[in-house]
């Protein structure tokens, strides 16, 4: 049986961000805890945020969110909003502010340890309503956690390991486009691509789910359309438009599951010392993959192409020529990742939960196939 679930409140318009103090007053949230990182800060957002929430400025605030977030760091959030007496959380920022939230809502509201909640062990059963609520303020357009049910989260034994329950969806998504204007080139193209690999890895994921089907290619449409203008010129309100939009919609379809891009970029996330964007991983996996999963997905592929205004057959190269023109990094040894550490990284991909969701099944010999076609320009 499928099981469709369409999600929560989402207030998208450029100027949305006026909406805060309402989204707080509508929840009853009386003293939030702000989580953002110090680039958000930095750019001045995180100051614009607390003053939309008017009457009801942050109780107290979590500034430190790493760029892959840890379970140390969501251990800090959590006892940050429990010192405060905190009832409620503004994540604003990227993925990583915003998955670092969710995962400090479980652990406001939940005893034991964070890894007693993964997916993995069976812990979304255990995630209940006593999750803090969370409102969920994009600044990137790519990750689509602002609608997504789950967070991903570097635990202390190295493993990026995911969250997944109802309970962790944001109770309100204020999606404001203005504020990822002047976000800078690469992390433009990066955040950008990333919205891409989802809505390509959801639409061929094998599940039924017509709705998410049509979402994904919508949003591949949108993204694929705009992303080289919204790197280009970071004033193309325009283009911020369409992307925020491609982003939220990635994260839209994330129930019909990801695929071997996600696999392995979760690990390689994880590698120790060279805090890897998650985009930018996913940009550099997404041709070898789309390469590996073309047999029997003609059709499906078909789709894709006239999303991407190419040939079924070109959409790998399609994806690598597009990555060079973002500036992107041309395989995984320019991100710096080890050539010793691949045997690792494909293990670890065989336990993700996205193998579960390719439209092909991988061995431990594919992924590590996979990742060395994708470690030089391919």
């Amino acid at each position: 049986m499928a099981e469709i679930n369409y999600l929560t409140a989402i207030g998208f318009a450029s100027g949305a961000l006026a909406g805060l103090a309402d989204a707080l007053s509508g929840l009853s949230i009386a003293r939030p805890l702000l989580v953002t990182d110090r680039g958000v800060v930095a750019a001045g957002l995180a100051g614009r945020a607390i003053a939309a929430m008017g009457a009801v400025p942050p109780a107290a605030r979590f500034e430190e969110t790493p760029p892959n977030p840890t379970e140390a760091a969501a251990r800090a959030a959590a006892a940050r909003y429990r010192a405060a007496a905190c009832d409620g959380i503004v994540a604003l920022g990227g993925g990583s502010p915003l998955d670092l939230a969710k995962a400090a809502a479980l652990l406001a509201g939940h005893a034991g340890p964070l890894a007693d909640y993964a997916a993995v062990h069976g812990g979304g059963s255990r995630i209940t309503a006593a999750t803090a609520p969370v409102i969920a303020i994009p600044t990137t357009a790519g990750t689509g956690s602002e609608v997504g049910r789950a967070a991903l989260i570097v635990m202390e034994d190295g493993r990026k390991l995911a969250f997944i329950s109802p309970h962790l969806l944001p109770r309100r998504a204020i999606c404001d486009p203005d504020l990822t204007l002047g976000l800078p080139p690469g992390l433009t193209a990066a955040t950008g691509m990333d919205a891409i690999a989802h809505c390509i890895e959801c639409y061929l994921s094998p599940a039924v789910n017509p709705p998410a089907d049509a979402i994904a290619l919508d949003g591949l449409r949108r993204g694929w359309a705009h992303l080289e203008r919204a790197v280009a010129d970071g004033a193309d309100r325009e283009a911020r438009w369409q992307m925020m939009m491609a982003g939220l919609q990635g994260g839209l379809c994330f129930q019909k599951g990801l695929g071997a891009v996600h696999a392995l970029s979760h690990p390689l996330g994880a590698l120790p010392g060279l805090a890897l964007h998650h985009g930018t991983l996913n940009a550099v996996l997404l041709p070898a993959v789309l390469r590996f999963n073309a047999d029997g997905q003609a059709a499906k592929y078909a789709a894709l192409a006239q999303a991407m205004a190419c040939a079924p057959e070109e959409l790998p190269d399609t994806v690598l020529a597009m990555n060079a023109r973002l500036g992107l990094p041309p395989g995984l040894a320019a991100m710096g990742v080890p050539a010793a550490a691949l045997p690792g990284i494909a293990a670890a991909a065989l336990d993700d939960l996205c193998t579960a969701t390719n439209p092909r099944a991988p061995g431990p010999g594919d992924y590590l196939a996979l990742l060395q076609q994708s470690f030089q320009s391919t």
